[in-house]
Parts: C-alpha cells; sequence; structure tokens
C-alpha cells in the first residue's frame, strides 16, 4: 500500500509553514484546507510513486499521473486553490523518509500516515526547538491525531467567539465596583473575564482603561474592584469583553505515550480512545515486523495484531482491535473528511494561536457505518480499482449499491463542492442507470474562491452546479453522465420541475443550503415524498417513519428587535441593516407592487382602502411612483435619489430631534436621551464621502429599475446632477407623535375624506394605461452586480453615522441582511464527511435509531457532539396511532360530499372546515347555497372554483387541511390528507 509514505505538510504564516506528507487522501485534504484558509505557504514532502489505489481519495490526482511522485503531482492542482499562498514541494526519493533536517525551517509540520518511530524521532527535535507538532492517520473507519505545540504554547483567543458587549446604567463608587447593565439583555460575562468600557459619562476613568477582571453577581450586575478613587458616574457607558491569554503546556509524544490525555468525541464510546491509542501503536509495530499492513477480514493477521495490542495494554477490547486490523488497508473518503479537517484547524491554531487547540491524542470511529450484513474476507479482496480503499472496508457487493444509489443535492457552494467531492471519491451514482441531481441557482463570485474549493477564477459568472459538476467528473471520470445539473431554486414556483415523478427517481435528498427557509420547504417536500433528507448545517439525518424531521425541533426564533427602536431609536449596526432592509421594500418594492395592483385590478382603491386606516399615505404613494414623481430619464432618477437621502439621513432627524430635543426629560425628570437611546444628528449631503455618493447610485439604478430604464454607474454623472438638485426648505412640524414604545400607537397621518378625493383625482384612469405595469425589485442577495447589497450597505451606514453607531462593510452586512449562515473550509469539509459516514448506512438501509448520529461541532473549543435522532413523535386519533409520516390518501378524485362522509363513517367524526393552501373550501357555517353547490363537486373543481386559478398540469395530488371533532366536540388531529386528482 502507499501509506508508506513520508509525510510532511510544511506551512508559513510570518514564516510559519507545514510540512505535510500525502499519504493517500488525508494529507491532500489537511493541504487543501490550509491552502484555502490562506496561510503564508505550504511545503509537500512525499516522493512516493502514484499507484491506482491513491485515486480512491486523493482527488488532486488523475489516472495519467500514475508512476509520478505524489507531491510533485498533486502540486499544480494544490497551487491553483489559492493565488496568494505559495505551493512548493521539498521534493528527495522514492523510499527515501522524512527527516529532521528537512523540516527545520518550519513553523508547524503534519505527518500522515507516517510509523511511531519516525514520529518519535521528528517530535523529539520539534518539542525542544518550538516548531508545532501534528501528526494523523485514517484507517478505514477509524481516525487518529496528535498534537504536540510545545512545552509553553500561548492561546490568545480560546473561544473565537465575539466579544461581549453591553450597555451599563450606573457603576457604584466603591471598593467592590458593583455595574448594572441595562435590563433589556443579560450580560453573558463568567467570573475570571475581563472587560473594559467606552462612553461613560462622570466616571470617565474608565473609558479606555486597563482590562478589570468581573465577578459576576447576577444576570444584570458584575463587579469589577475598587472604584472609590474615579469620578462620580453620571450616565450611559458600553462594556466591552477583553480577551486574555491563555498558556498551555504540552507533552512531548514519548511522554504521551505513555500518560495520554484524551480528547473525547463522542462520549457514547468512553472506553474506546484507550483501546485505539494501543491499537494504533500496535498497527505500527506490525508494519514494521510485516512490512505491510493486516489483510483485509484476515483472521491469522487480525489475531497477531490482537496479541501486539495486549502486550501494550490487556485491558484493550478485542472486538475494536479486530475491526482496525480488517480495516487496516481501508482508505475512505468520508474519514479522511473528517481527520482532514480537524486537523487543518488546529495547523491553523498553531499557526495563529487563535482558538484552543486540541489536548492531545483524539481517537475517532465511526463503526456504526458498517453494512448490517458485515462482508466476508473474499468480498473486501483489492481489484485493482480506484475503489479498493472503500471495498476493503465494505466489500465489493455493497460498492455495487453506492454505484446505484440516486441522490438529489441542493446547493452547489461550500458545502455542496465537498459534498460532491466526496461523492464522486465514493463512486456514488456511476452505475448504468444512477444519476446525481444537483441544483443551485447562484453563479460564481469571487469571494466565493475562497471556500468553495471546485470554483477557480476562470469560472467567474459561470453557474455553480455546472461547473462543481464538470470538476467532479474530471476528478472521476466514471461519473460523466451522470450528473444532471439544474439552476432552478427549490420552492412552490419549481414544483412542476421537481415533480411527483422527479422524487420517484430518487433514493433520497441531501440538503447544501445556506438560508433556513429553503430546508424547511426540502423538509416538507422529503416528509410528503418519503424520501430520506441529510441535512448539514449540524449533521442531522431524517428518516422516514423513523425520525423527526428538520422543522420538528428547529432553532428557536431570532430575537425580533422592537419596531420603535428600529423606526427611532437604534444603537446597534443590526438595527440599522434591518431598518435600511425595510427601507429597500419600502421603496422599491411595495409602492410598485401597489401601482400594479390599481392598474391591474378593478375596484382596487375602493376594496382596498375602505379598511385601510393608512389611505392618505396608500393613495399618495400610487400618485407619486405614477404621476407626480415618475421619471423619464435616468437623470431624474438621480434626482429622486437626491431627495429620498435629504428625506432620510437630514428631514426625518431634524423632525425627531424637533419632537424630542437632546435636551429633553421623561416625566420622572430623567434624561430621555440615554441608556440604549442614542440622540442622532442629521447629515449633511456631501457628494465626496463615498457612503453618501454610493447610497445615490444604488437608489438611481433601482428606482430606474422599476421603470424600465437604463442605469449608469460613472460616479462622475452622479456627483453632477446629485449636487446640481436644488433641496426645498424643510421645517420640523409640531405636534407630530413619535412611537417611543411598542405599546404606543403608530403615527397615522391624516385621513381627511376630501384630501384623499383630491388625491383620487390625480390618478390616471387604469385604461389609459392599458399593459402598462412597473417592475417590483426582488431582493437577491448574491448578485454583485444588482445594486440590493450595495443600497442596504449605504442606507445601514448612513444612518449608523446619524446615530454614532459604528459601521459595518458590506460582507458584514451582507451576511445579516441575507440571514446568511457562513461556512468556512475546515469545518465544511468535517461536517460534510459526517454526513457521508450517515449516507454510506442510508443505502445500507439501516432502520433502528440507535444506528445513526447527529452531530454538533465546534472546531474554535474543539467540542464534538454526537446524539441518536429523536424518534417521530407519536400522535393517537381513536385507536390508530401516527406520526408526521402518514397520511390519510384519497384516490380518483372523491367529491366534497364523499369525502366528508368519509370521516363520519369511518371515523365517526364531524369535519367542520375543508380548505387547500390558502383556499377556504367549505365549512360548516357556509350558506346553504354554496354548500349545495360545492358538495357533488370533484375536489380538483371545487379548487378551481373556489381559487378561480386553474390548477397546475403537473399538480397530481392536493394537500388538504380540515377540522375534525367527535362525538363530545373535541376538535381531533388526524395525519395530512392528500387527495389524488
Amino acid at each position: 500500500m502507499a501509506d508508506a509514505s513520508n509525510l510532511a505538510a510544511k506551512m508559513d504564516v510570518d514564516e510559519a509553514a507545514i510540512d505535510e506528507g500525502l499519504y493517500s487522501r488525508l494529507g491532500a485534504e489537511i493541504a487543501k484546507n490550509v491552502c484555502l484558509a490562506g496561510v503564508k505557504s505550504v511545503t509537500l514532502y512525499d516522493p512516493e510513486p502514484v499507484t491506482m489505489q491513491d485515486l480512491s481519495s486523493q482527488y488532486f490526482l488523475r489516472e495519467e499521473d500514475i508512476g509520478k511522485p505524489r507531491a510533485a503531482a498533486t502540486l499544480p492542482r494544490l497551487a491553483e486553490l489559492n493565488a496568494y499562498v505559495p505551493v512548493r514541494n521539498l521534493g528527495g526519493n522514492a523510499g527515501q523518509a522524512i527527516s529532521v533536517d528537512l523540516i527545520q525551517p518550519f513553523q508547524a509540520v503534519v505527518l500522515c500516515g507516517v510509523s511511531y518511530e519516525k514520529q518519535l524521532e521528528i517530535n523529539d527535535w520539534t518539542h525542544q526547538n518550538g516548531v508545532h507538532f501534528i501528526s494523523a492517520e485514517t484507517r478505514g473507519l477509524f481516525g487518529s491525531v496528535f498534537n504536540d505545540f510545545g512545552p509553553k504554547f500561548t492561546c490568545v483567543d480560546p473561544t473565537g467567539e465575539q466579544p461581549l458587549t453591553g450597555m451599563i446604567v450606573s457603576v457604584e463608587k466603591d471598593k467592590e465596583g458593583l455595574v448594572t447593565c441595562l435590563d433589556e439583555s443579560r450580560h453573558g460575562l463568567e467570573d475570571g473575564d475581563f472587560v473594559t468600557f467606552t462612553e461613560v459619562q462622570g466616571m470617565t476613568e474608565l473609558n479606555g482603561c486597563n482590562p478589570r477582571k468581573v465577578t459576576v453577581k447576577g444576570p444584570y450586575t458584575f463587579t469589577i474592584g475598587d472604584t472609590s478613587d474615579l469620578g462620580e458616574y453620571v450616565r450611559g457607558g458600553i462594556f466591552t469583553q477583553v480577551k486574555m491569554p491563555k498558556i498551555l503546556q504540552f507533552k512531548s509524544l514519548r511522554e504521551s505515550l505513555a500518560a495520554p490525555e484524551f480528547f473525547m468525541t463522542d462520549f457514547a464510546k468512553f472506553d474506546r480512545p484507550a483501546t485505539l491509542h494501543a491499537g494504533f501503536q500496535a498497527l505500527s509495530q506490525f508494519k514494521a515486523q510485516h512490512q505491510c499492513l493486516p489483510r483485509p477480514r484476515n483472521a491469522k493477521d487480525a489475531a497477531s495484531l490482537v496479541a501486539l495490542v495486549k502486550k501494550i495494554d490487556a485491558d484493550a477490547d478485542e472486538k475494536i482491535i479486530t475491526e482496525l486490523a480488517y480495516q487496516a488497508t481501508g482508505d475512505l473518503p468520508p474519514v479522511a473528511a473528517v481527520i482532514g479537517g480537524f486537523v487543518a484547524q488546529e495547523v491553523l491554531k498553531a499557526c495563529s494561536a487563535k482558538f484552543h487547540p486540541m489536548l492531545q491524542h483524539l481517537y475517532f470511529d465511526s463503526l456504526e457505518s458498517l453494512p448490517t450484513t458485515l462482508p466476508n474476507e473474499q468480498d473486501c479482496q483489492p481489484l485493482g480499482s480506484r475503489y479498493d480503499g472503500q471495498i476493503a472496508v465494505f466489500g465489493k457487493p455493497f460498492q455495487d449499491k453506492l454505484a446505484n444509489h440516486r441522490q438529489f443535492l441542493v446547493g452547489a457552494g461550500a458545502i455542496g463542492c465537498e459534498m460532491l467531492k466526496n461523492w464522486s471519491m465514493m463512486g456514488l451514482a456511476t452505475g448504468p442507470d444512477a444519476t446525481i441531481h444537483v441544483t443551485d441557482l447562484d453563479t460564481i463570485e469571487k469571494s466565493n474562491l475562497n471556500r468553495q474549493f471546485l470554483f477557480r477564477a476562470k469560472d467567474l459568472g459561470k453557474f455553480k452546479s455546472e461547473v462543481a459538476a464538470a470538476a467532479v467528473a474530471d476528478m472521476n471520470p466514471a461519473l460523466k453522465g451522470h450528473i444532471l445539473c439544474r439552476q432552478d431554486p427549490v420552492g412552490q414556483a419549481t414544483e412542476n420541475v421537481f415533480d411527483d415523478d422527479f422524487f420517484a427517481g430518487l433514493d433520497g435528498v441531501t440538503n447544501a443550503l445556506d438560508n433556513v427557509a429553503a430546508r424547511v420547504y426540502m423538509d416538507q417536500r422529503c416528509i410528503l415524498y418519503e424520501k430520506p433528507l441529510l441535512e448539514s448545517g449540524n449533521t442531522q439525518v431524517v428518516i422516514p417513519h423513523l425520525t423527526e424531521s428538520y422543522s420538528s425541533s428547529q432553532d428557536p426564533p431570532e430575537k425580533q428587535t422592537l419596531s420603535c427602536t428600529v423606526k427611532n431609536f437604534p444603537n446597534a449596526i443590526t438595527h440599522t441593516i434591518e431598518w435600511a432592509r425595510q427601507e429597500f421594500d419600502a421603496m422599491f418594492v411595495k409602492p410598485v407592487e401597489s401601482v400594479n395592483q390599481y392598474l391591474s385590478e378593478p375596484n382596487y382603491l375602493e376594496n382596498s382602502l375602505k379598511y385601510s386606516g393608512q389611505s392618505h399615505d396608500h393613495i399618495s404613494q400610487i400618485v407619486s411612483y405614477l404621476v407626480t414623481n415618475k421619471p423619464l430619464t435616468f437623470e431624474e432618477c438621480i434626482i429622486w435619489a437626491r431627495l429620498q437621502f435629504e428625506e432620510k439621513f437630514n428631514n426625518a432627524i431634524r423632525q425627531l430631534l424637533h419632537s424630542l430635543p437632546k435636551d429633553h426629560v421623561t416625566s420622572t425628570g430623567q434624561p430621555f436621551w440615554s441608556g440604549p437611546k442614542r440622540a442622532p444628528d442629521p447629515l449633511v449631503f456631501n457628494s465626496s464621502d463615498p457612503t453618501h455618493l454610493s447610497f445615490i447610485v444604488a437608489s438611481a439604478n433601482l428606482h430606474a429599475y422599476n421603470y424600465g430604464l437604463r442605469g449608469e454607474t460613472d460616479p462622475a454623472v452622479f456627483k453632477r446632477v446629485a449636487d446640481s438638485v436644488i433641496i426645498p426648505e424643510f421645517s420640523p412640524k409640531s405636534g407630530v407623535k413619535i412611537q417611543i414604545t411598542e405599546s404606543d400607537p403608530v403615527n397615522q397621518s391624516s385621513s381627511d375624506p376630501d384630501n384623499v378625493s383630491d388625491l383620487v383625482k390625480k390618478l390616471p384612469a387604469p385604461s389609459s394605461l392599458a399593459g402598462y405595469r412597473l417592475t417590483p425589485v426582488e431582493f437577491e442577495k448574491d448578485d454583485d452586480t444588482n445594486h440590493h447589497i450595495d443600497l442596504i450597505t449605504a442606507a445601514s451606514n448612513l444612518r449608523a453615522m446619524n446615530y454614532n453607531i459604528t459601521v459595518a462593510d458590506r460582507h458584514t452586512t451582507k451576511q445579516i441582511a441575507g440571514k446568511i449562515i457562513p461556512a468556512i473550509a475546515t469545518t465544511t469539509a468535517l461536517v460534510v464527511g459526517l454526513v457521508c459516514l450517515e449516507l454510506y448506512k442510508i443505502i445500507d438501509g439501516k432502520n433502528k435509531l440507535d444506528d445513526f448520529k447527529n452531530g454538533f461541532i465546534n472546531l474554535a473549543l474543539p467540542f464534538f457532539g454526537f446524539s441518536e435522532p429523536i424518534a417521530a413523535a407519536k400522535n393517537k386519533f381513536e385507536n390508530t396511532e401516527w406520526t408526521l409520516w402518514d397520511r390519510l390518501e384519497f384516490k380518483n378524485d372523491p367529491t366534497l360530499k364523499e369525502f366528508i362522509a368519509w370521516f363520519k363513517t369511518h371515523h365517526n367524526l364531524d369535519v367542520s372546515m375543508v380548505s387547500q393552501g390558502v383556499s377556504m373550501l367549505w365549512s360548516s357555517f357556509t350558506d346553504k347555497k354554496k354548500s349545495a353547490e360545492r358538495m357533488p363537486m370533484k375536489f380538483s373543481k371545487l379548487v378551481e372554483h373556489v381559487s378561480k386559478k386553474p390548477i397546475p398540469p403537473h399538480t397530481k395530488h392536493l394537500l388538504v387541511e380540515v377540522m375534525l371533532m367527535d362525538e363530545e366536540m373535541e376538535d381531533v388531529e388526524v395525519p395530512f390528507i392528500l387527495i389524488k386528482i
């Protein structure tokens, strides 16, 4: 086997380097993640020749590389991942082991699959000489990592969490220095944390003070030590946590082998690390004695390994060691992804001192992924194929199952790229009738390149799904023609594409999405079509008729910001971003939709306005967008944008300060502008200020888009026009009510009927504009050319300037406004590896809860948490037990009358209401005439009749909701109802 390669990858951050051997795939996986992260340099050492077996998981190698030195063959493809990270090859000759003289210039050394004898030789030197050392190896479903960052390693930020910050309302002047925080949110500090302060009035010595140690007294209070010689506290102030460095002591490998410190990856396998600690040492001895590893599923070799282990640890678990022997020649892409993602993050910790390193031995296994029917020795013999590393563990019959499995991958971003890479190495869907479906509507942007590793600079602007599919078919040519790419988003609008026939041709679905809404939608589709779902935010397995679904236990909803805070009293950048997102809709979406409704819906004004308290505003908006401010040229769009700037960032603020002056006091005599309420200042437009101008550029272009006018991006044009606009004089009005608390009424404008009728007279008759429509903007965060995120960033930052809040860059604004769940390369690789270990189980057809594992990983701490999936909750009606996976199915498009009668006849239940989507089809209080008309209708006709829309031709079933009551008039819950039409 090729795993005799000596491995090292060397990496620089400020003269740091990593020395990393490319033993099979593990070294390649680590090097890939480290290059994407952006260290100073990476140096490879692996002079062994490429073999056919290396292709099983070393995705930087191709068949034409067989016979070339591994590091040399890998280098060009690794180097193109990140133009800022030089990748070098240390050279060497086949059979030449890594040695101390080769690693001396480097800051971090990673050995992959190297004998313990060689590890000890290298580590003895690195421990004495201040070089960070990591060794790692994978054997089938087993993995091992060892860290030694030296006797005194300084970790500058153990958690990587954002420093805590909050507003304070008082500081006692005494020996204890009790600080009380605003009671809106808990401070979150712990004993021993350190804090400093800003914006404190009175006790100004605290502003920018040296970090003071915290003792927590309660959720809203903490002490900071003696404040008795400081000034008297008056008001205001913000505390900010200060991260303090932590010194860690690592033992050398020689010491650690005798007295190991284990890092637990799975608390359900508490005794496993000690057994594997002996097992991996014995494996190294076996190889030295026999010049090879134990053969797959060979009982004699396994017995020899057990005997060696018993000399090291008499209590070691023989079953586990036997499995380690059986799988020693195995090489699995998902295990390399898990260990490779983990080690790459440890390398980054060694080089940056950020986040807490792992102490010191990690042992990982996923024996649950073995098939229920274990392979025999014959099944696992090498065939000279690229899948031999996988066949050694699972056997040839299971490899054939993998080749015939059909998956739907939703998303081809960071997670999707890693998933496809693993699937191509595993040989998924390479069988004659199998296909992988991939959909992603996004195109590749520059910001994707540092974490979506299948994309290169030459791919910018192309569709992600197509480039990713072509890249993995290049890694494994057996996939050519087996990946179908689409650019359709998943959602109700594409149910004609992803229809019944599409789902019937799938064996499972994998989500690789960056937002919760799309995950929930796919979860519902998998319930409807009874398909297993793999969720890859944290690893979650959803198995039909066994587990709960993704939506059953989501994260708690985000804490909503009070509307009065967003509207008038922001104190954090998240508030101004939320405000900007609302303004985006108020400027480019809602008024435009109102205009289109006015033009297309008969009696729109009468119908919508008799129920609306905002009729004056509503109609004046339509008048503005359709008559008074309707632009005919792009220049008029710039003028409009300049007036919007004045209204939002100057006039509105002046009005607020007129109603609530900076010296305003509350009914109790306290200053109104204190605590979380920051007094704003109006902005004076300056076309030379890039933020001011970017608001004008984005607003004018989006306004032009609404009217179908051509945009412009030349800043000189915007400056010239914006500076020439004559701004009307603004006088604040008296008597304007400001919403101060959530319970205050929102300021209603005058709805004088005469006023409204005058406005209506200004509107042209819809018939005079037959066919004329405006184009509302549809918010899309991922297109860098559409001005959407530019507008939100500029508007949010201008408002932040009004309120003296620190502004945010475009990237941060995009993450918050787009509710994006960010991905980093190391975590992505690891999580996807875990998902693929669960996929093995789905393909095997496992059906017990304890066969599966949901996973939660935090690489900064580091922390691994695994648990069994939660069983689907059981409900009952009459004597029937049911879960979210069950359904009541009606065939042949029954009539409403038959449908209602069925519940009465079979379950003695009365139907009180029937609805479908947003249409109420029938209820017990429907009048007699309508009821008589609808009862004999078949469901398909009834739905079309009530909704006044034809059912799309691809629709073969209707999801129907009912309210049912038993004889005691109690509501009864039943499974969801499916009507085949």
